[in-house]
């Protein structure tokens, strides 16, 4: 009997140990938040007051939108994020890191938006990363702001080790923007980590915009340089340099093909790696492709640009400008282009009035015009008025008085000579 008594001794105290791990723990304590750099958020606390010291603290936190949630046994957390609006770190504590396990009770903290009137921040604040050289950002004023406002931008990467301020603001308009070097370092984990950048007025009127800039994403490359052309086998080859700084896998291409002959152009997207480190060093490599069926001697004009892939970065959008064009074969003759283009309107021409006086004779041939048979009889007979008819009257009377009596005095005369 004493066996069985040992063992239910023994399961009693895993029953009290096993309630004592389970039960709730007390809060944290002294939990605060403070700001690092431009946009790096800090969190803080000490371990709870009268924890179970069978207990291995763990530390159970997500933020206000119970996003990103974390159990660690650290006493810190810190985030990246822009600190335009509101952001709150909600906090507990428990024994394990099973996350159905219910923590104490959340101590949240939070840090308020930068002070000032949201409309007057700056709008449509962007950076681009110029060839893993140089950043530019670009912004818009904010709607309530003065127009002779005076902005400065700050911007902080690990590898500065501080807060630094651009220098070259440019105005062009309404758009303002500034450039600053950020040439990538040889450090291997440079391009992991972000750019935190935040811009604001002078007088501390406005209230100041924050982005945060990934180096793997909002990179544009510079065009590439065409090296050479040349004609084989019923194709075009086009031989062209890499932007610096890129390895030739990282990039995508676009080849536009312009005929002259033929007024068309055909756009060839180059994805597969044909490229290959060249005598300019190890940073720059020289790829080629072959543009099949062409016509030899036939004048072409080439081009290109090139953009990021998913392969080393997130964003693919951003190409280059074009590269500057070369062509290859013989180039028409602009004297001859020239002249048609004088010579042709003057020939149309002349061909359009021939042809208008042309088929207004050939209409009145086809359709002669049809008389008017008012106008016929108008013609014959004319207008009759009334001393018209008068003198017509007066003149028939005449005639016939003047041979009544001519023919009385020839009948007189004859009569006369009877007589006698």
């Amino acid at each position: 009997m004493e066996r069985p008594a040992r063992l239910c001794g023994l399961w009693a105290l895993l029953l009290c140990a096993n309630a004592e791990l389970s039960e709730t723990q007390p809060p944290v304590t002294n939990l605060s938040v403070y700001i690092e750099n431009l946009c790096t958020v800090i969190w803080t606390w000490n371990p709870p007051e009268g924890a179970s010291p069978n207990c291995s603290l763990r530390y159970f936190s997500h933020f206000g939108d119970k996003q990103d949630k974390q159990i660690a046994p650290e006493t810190h957390r810190s985030t990246e994020v822009p600190l335009n609006e509101r952001i709150c770190l909600q906090v507990g504590s428990q024994c394990s890191t099973n996350e159905s396990e219910k923590p104490s009770t959340l101590v949240e903290k939070c840090i308020s938006p930068p002070e000032g009137d949201p409309e007057s921040a700056v709008t449509e604040l962007r950076c681009v990363w110029h060839n893993l050289s140089y950043m530019t950002c670009s912004w818009l004023p904010g709607r309530n702001t003065s127009p002779d406002t005076n902005y400065t931008l700050y911007y902080w990467h690990r590898s500065l080790g501080k807060i630094l301020q651009c220098e070259n603001i440019d105005r062009k308009g309404q758009h303002i923007d500034c450039s600053f070097d950020l040439a990538k370092g040889k450090d291997s984990s440079f391009e992991q980590h972000s750019v935190q950048i935040m811009v604001k007025d002078n007088a501390g009127k406005i209230r100041p915009s924050f982005i945060i800039v990934p180096l793997t994403s909002h990179v544009k490359p510079d065009p590439p340089h065409i090296k050479n052309l040349f004609f084989k086998d019923s194709a075009l080859y086009v031989q062209w340099e890499n932007p610096q700084n890129f390895s030739s896998r990282c990039l995508s291409y676009e080849v536009e093909v312009n005929n002259s002959q033929t007024e068309t152009h055909g756009t060839f997207y180059v994805e597969e790696n044909k490229c290959e480190n060249s005598e300019f060093g190890s940073k720059v490599t020289s790829c080629f492709m072959v543009v099949p069926g062409v016509i030899a001697d036939t004048y072409y004009a080439v081009r290109i640009r090139v953009k990021t892939n998913k392969l080393c970065y997130e964003d693919d959008k951003l190409w280059s400008n074009w590269s500057q064009p070369m062509s290859i074969g013989k180039k028409p003759n602009s004297t001859f282009y020239i002249t048609m283009l004088l010579i042709i309107p003057v020939i149309v021409a002349g061909a359009i009035i021939v042809l208008l006086l042309y088929l207004k004779r050939l209409k009145i041939i086809i359709f002669p015009p049809i008389p008017d048979p008012g106008k016929i009889f108008k013609e014959m007979f004319g207008d009759q008025n009334d001393d018209t008819l008068q003198h017509w009257k007066k003149y028939d009377i005449y005639e016939k008085q003047s041979k009544e009596e001519t023919d009385s005095v020839v009948l007189i005369e004859n009569l006369k000579k009877v007589s006698q």
